[in-house]
């Protein structure tokens, strides 16, 4: 996590002392007669729905196994339930509260193809200075790349077995969904970079907590337990329902045919 932190204070203190990087960065996919050019290829705005494409598999079959021991809590769960948790929390806490819901809502940073340079009417902001240039979902960090990084995330609950294939995988596949984002003009390479280095300090400290530290509610036996009572719970709590329903449906059936 320290060097993580290190790499996020060196990125923001690069950008913030040469802000002409970013612009050269943008600049290499942009022509002055026709914009930022990927824009316009077929492949390359199909290939950019990949990513979460990717990212909602893994979160349903997370969601799947979760209620999968809600719904049949006497059986074993599909896997370690620690493992879901995990994957879950950091996607929620990772690209949905700290990426899009802090920051690109709230700091007002324009988009590359906002600023003037690259035929917007807006100036080119510095990282980390909140402006009212935008007003939501905007350029400072990169959303997409964020959830590229986060996929990086199944790699640290995948067999051992597993995970050199995995990172052969994720790694170029996330490296190149962001800089799909940096070629549309959608992001600048500052917001790519800092964006890769917060969702990896999310998925490290909540690995931290929940593998390494692991409290005791957090252990998957006691994981297994709690879903297994609150399965229980919710099968006592549909019976009672289905049997109002049933006494019900009763009720109506002798209303309108005077039978029992």
């Amino acid at each position: 996590m320290t060097a993580v932190a290190i790499y996020l204070l060196a990125v923001s203190c690069f950008f913030l002392i040469f802000p002409s990087v970013d612009l050269w960065a943008s600049g290499l996919f942009y022509v002055d007669d026709g914009g930022f050019f990927a824009r316009n290829e077929p492949f390359l705005r199909r290939f950019r729905h990949l990513g979460p494409h990717i990212v909602k598999i893994i979160a349903i079959t997370c969601v799947f196994v979760l209620l999968a021991k809600l719904l049949v809590p006497g059986r074993r769960p599909l896997m370690p339930l620690r493992k879901p948790i995990f994957l879950l929390t950091t996607l929620i806490l990772g690209p949905g509260v700290l990426v899009n819901l802090i920051l690109k809502n709230n700091w007002g940073r324009p988009r590359p193809v906002m600023v003037d340079l690259f035929g917007g009417d807006m100036p080119y902001q510095p990282v980390w200075l909140p402006t009212n240039w935008c007003d939501t979902n905007c350029s400072f960090v990169s959303g997409e790349a964020s959830a590229s990084m986060w996929l990086i995330a199944a790699v640290f609950v995948a067999p051992v077995a597993w995970r050199r294939p995995m990172l052969a995988f994720l790694l170029p596949l996330g490296f190149l969904l962001s800089l799909n984002r940096i070629a549309f003009g959608g992001h600048f390479l500052s917001d790519t970079l800092i964006s890769w280095g917060l969702t990896l300090l999310v998925i490290l400290a909540v690995y931290r907590f929940l593998f390494v530290l692991t409290p005791r509610w957090a252990g998957d036996r006691n994981l297994d337990e709690w879903f297994t009572r609150k399965g229980r719970l919710l099968e006592v709590v549909l019976q009672k329902n289905g049997a109002r329903a049933n006494a019900q449906l009763r009720r109506f059936f002798v209303m309108f045919t005077g039978r029992e």
